[in-house]
């Protein structure tokens, strides 16, 4: 597909329609940023909201991929075209994804292997190695969605990681004998994935706006901050903040700061780009 091509139709039939690269991004609930990256070619649409656009366009999704309007005796030669187009993309991705997953799983095998023949060789039975195969298989089961599907296993990811952490963590004291690993681990474990979660809706709903996405991201560090302090003073008998604390609360609040600040003069200059080149 050639995207210099479809991001010049997507402008033609922008235009067609008598809406700015603003309005048609506030239709769609992105960046106009975005709607300038697809009409310049350097990227393409979201398959989530290719149906929505074409719908704004008055064309359909046939034509989008193709670039053009497509007269209908070519109709279903073009779609055909297109959906093997559309078919070669998945099967190439699908194809490195499938080699990146079989390298990752080989490689965390050999970690076990070797970690569970050492234990052997040296205590004469499973000991501590027992610890390295339940974080490996943690590990493995969380990050293999990511590597197979790409940005699609984020969820499972997180959904993976959701339901093992509380298992992992009570056997993870069982085998250590330390029963604080579960009582303080489960809590902490519960508010970090709190945290990811949030921070994984955000970048969902601001995905054309990175550094807005980062900036909301640290902010949110900063309360959940503050509620692992609470908890740990009162599960552990210790002050509620120290310098340290505050320190950390203040480098977050600049990140933020930065990012924040880095989107809006993004967006800023893009807006000056736009309107030097309309005069």
């Amino acid at each position: 597909m050639d995207q210099i091509k479809i991001g010049k139709f997507i402008a033609s039939c922008r235009k067609e329609q008598g809406m700015t690269q603003a309005v048609l991004a506030e239709k769609l609930g992105i960046s106009d940023r975005a709607v300038s990256k697809w009409e310049t070619g350097k990227s393409m649409p979201d398959s989530g909201i290719m149906l929505e656009l074409c719908e704004y366009l008055k064309i359909n999704v046939n034509e989008l991929l193709s670039g053009e309007r497509i007269m209908a005796e070519a109709y279903d030669k073009i779609a055909e075209k297109n959906l093997i187009e559309l078919k070669r993309k998945d099967e190439n991705n699908l194809s490195r994804n499938t080699v990146l997953s079989i390298i990752f799983t080989i490689t965390m095998a050999v970690g076990i292997l070797v970690c569970c023949i050492c234990d052997l060789a040296v205590s004469g039975s499973l000991t501590w190695s027992l610890i390295t195969l339940c974080s490996i298989l943690v590990a493995w089961i969380t990050v293999f969605p990511i590597i197979f599907f790409g940005k699609k296993g984020i969820v499972p990811a997180l959904a993976a990681i959701s339901v093992l952490m509380v298992p992992y963590l009570y056997i993870l004291s069982r085998v250590i004998q330390v029963r604080e690993i579960f009582s303080i681990g489960a809590v902490m474990a519960a508010v970090a994935l709190a945290f990811f979660w949030i921070v994984y809706l955000i970048c969902r709903r601001f995905r054309e706006r990175k550094l807005l996405a980062a900036g909301l991201a640290f902010l949110c560090a900063i309360p959940f901050t503050f509620l692992i302090n609470i908890i740990l003073s009162k599960m552990l008998d210790t002050p509620v903040f120290d310098a340290w604390d505050l320190l950390s609360v203040l480098v977050l609040l600049g990140i933020a700061g930065a990012f924040i600040y880095g989107d809006r003069t993004g967006k800023k200059h893009h807006r000056e780009e736009k309107t030097e080149k309309s005069e």
